[in-house]
């Protein structure tokens, strides 16, 4: 398993404080694949951009599809264009992909038969790998997972991130996740300025 299925399975468990938006969620997902190609040493990080080593084709199928969409001309992609673009609808990807590999199961929320469904971690190995490495607070999935809201416990003053390409990586990740929420906020604003307008004084 892989950082970003990892990830992804914690925002999957029906816990009331792990509500993560699909946008919020792809753009964690877009920078915990960057994390594990930086920890393959298929790309390093300088000057916010980021570097790619020498082709590979790593063992899991959408981080393969990451190493290849790298950019591979200089001056470098930075950072956090990769992650919009690489990011884009990538929390249904991943939501696929565990699906199919039954790595997530469908219930149905409420005591009704025909009540709303919802995705929630299947009891697997791989998905008790990845509760495990949450228990234990590992630093790299704990600071992702704050990105997107999901409370690790940890205080930000002790992120235990050592490597400095990671935590740059996170501290975008996080940048890139406060802009989505500014421009959630400002259409808000603007569809009630234009629904008052409508309604009229």
């Amino acid at each position: 398993m892989t950082t970003a299925k990892d990830l992804f399975i914690i925002a999957t468990d029906p816990r009331p404080d792990r509500s993560v938006g699909q946008g919020d969620l792809s753009l964690a997902l877009a920078g915990a694949e960057l994390i594990d190609l930086l920890g393959a040493g298929a790309v390093t990080v300088e000057d916010d951009r980021i570097v790619p080593g020498e082709p590979s084709a790593p063992d899991d199928r959408l981080l393969g599809e990451a190493a290849a969409e790298l950019s591979r001309q200089e001056p470098y992609e930075l950072v956090e264009d990769w992650l919009w673009r690489r990011g884009r609808d990538l929390a249904d990807a991943y939501r696929a992909a565990l699906e199919g590999a039954g790595e997530l199961t469908r219930k149905r929320s409420g005591l009704l038969p025909f009540g709303p469904e919802r995705l929630e971690p299947a009891d697997t190995p791989a998905s008790r790998r990845a509760a495990d490495r949450w228990d234990e607070n590992e630093p790299v999935l704990a600071a992702l997972a704050s990105t997107v809201g999901i409370d690790s416990g940890r205080s930000d003053d002790e992120s235990g991130l050592e490597d400095e390409a990671v935590t740059t990586v996170v501290a975008v990740v996080h940048d890139a996740v406060m802009e989505l929420e500014a421009v959630r906020q400002r259409r808000t604003i603007e569809n009630t300025a234009f629904a008052n307008i409508w309604r009229g004084p």
